[in-house]
């Protein structure tokens, strides 16, 4: 991931922790999770020249990237003896 993706996620998520602070993901409907997440995708959007959409796939990307990486970096910490395959 480059860093300009990097602030691109970051952007979102830091807003996201501000906006989602109060809700129960397991309780409450994706789409209203989306819905607050709009304005700063729509700020995005309107910066990048994309469409909401767009940066809603983009952010989709870009979390799982990161989530793979920060994977790696949890198998990486526990070293050869703790790598399994399921």
């Amino acid at each position: 991931m480059n860093e300009a993706d990097r602030k691109f996620l970051d952007r979102i998520n830091k807003y996201a922790e501000e906006v989602l602070d109060d809700i129960d993901p397991q309780k409450t409907h994706v789409s209203e999770q989306l819905n607050r997440l709009r304005p700063v995708m729509q700020e995005l959007a309107m910066e990048n020249g994309m469409s909401v959409e767009d940066v809603f796939i983009k952010y989709m990307d870009l979390a799982s990237e990161q989530g793979v990486e920060a994977e790696a970096r949890y198998r990486e910490d526990l070293g050869p003896d703790f790598d399994f395959k399921l």
